[in-house]
């Protein structure tokens, strides 16, 4: 039987390098994937996946309107395994639609994201793949500052500061986000 897997983490996980290599896995047993990824995220190119280490991957594009069940069910033969990176970003309704391409074609769906926002708050697409995923793994890595699992992600401005309020959308990397602990992301030793 299918499920829907989330796999989450915080930042510098590895979830995009583990997108990549599962589906790698898959198309070198001769069998297909489906990989969507958000269509906010142009930290390299809409409708691409990239990976801090420099691998690279195109994809589906989701963005509000995109019904993602409708996409999957027309690829023709259809595909093995459905992969989504970014699926913080994803909206109520997308994860509605991934459970249907679970439950009703029978096709593992595995969404890789964040858990949780800056400030600590669930994001859209994370707190419904909570509720309505079959399986949950988290991701782990370590904190930028410390040797304890990183659990939060603390934003910096420009200068380095750290930030706990604001948009909780706004696209970057490590030059904005660091992975943290959670005594680090209420006191970072940042001078």
């Amino acid at each position: 039987m299918a499920q829907l897997f989330f796999r989450y983490g915080s930042m510098n996980s590895g979830k995009t390098i583990e997108i990549l290599k599962v589906a790698h896995n898959y198309e070198e047993q001769n069998k297909t994937v489906a990989i969507f990824t958000s269509g906010i995220d142009d930290r390299d190119q809409v409708g691409f996946i990239s990976s801090r280490i420099g691998l690279k991957r195109e994809a589906t594009p989701i963005f509000s309107d995109t019904n993602i069940f409708e996409i999957v069910a027309n690829i023709k033969p259809k595909p093995n395994c459905v992969l989504l990176d970014e699926s913080q970003f994803l909206e109520k309704e997308h994860v509605f639609q991934l459970a249907k391409i679970v439950d009703e074609l029978n096709i593992p769906v595995i969404a890789y994201g964040l858990k949780n926002d800056f400030r600590n708050e669930l994001f859209e697409g994370s707190k419904y793949l909570l509720l309505y995923a079959d399986k949950l793994e988290e991701m782990k890595t370590i904190c930028w500052f410390c040797a304890k699992k990183a659990t939060m992600v603390l934003r910096v401005d420009d200068k380095g500061k750290p930030v706990y309020t604001g948009e909780q959308i706004m696209i970057g990397g490590n030059d904005h986000y660091y992975p943290v602990c959670r005594k680090c992301h209420a006191n970072p030793p940042i001078k």
